[in-house]
């Protein structure tokens, strides 16, 4: 459902009241190692979907399990056995 102008403008005016009425408290600080591996993780499961996208498309290309496990670093078998039966995103 589309938003007028004065809908939109609205809204940011109640977003901007919520940020001036805002008083943070000890919880919610986070300790800066816990945001390093917040990151980490973050990028890792990034890292992963871009890694078993890869491999999907390498193999409806034709390319081998084997040249895929040496892309990846690991055993022809290692590669089918964690990426061979990835279930396809929607």
């Amino acid at each position: 459902m589309p938003r007028s102008v004065q809908d939109i403008l609205d809204h940011a005016d109640e977003l901007a009241k919520r940020f001036e009425d805002y008083e943070p408290s000890a919880d919610d600080e986070v300790a800066v190692a816990e945001h390093l591996l917040r990151r980490a993780a973050m990028a890792r499961a990034r890292s992963e979907r871009q890694i078993s996208e890869a491999v999907d498309a390498a193999r409806r290309a034709g390319i081998s399990w084997k040249r895929i496990g040496v892309e990846l670093g690991i055993s022809a078998q290692a590669a089918q056995q964690r990426y061979g039966s990835v279930p396809k995103s929607a």
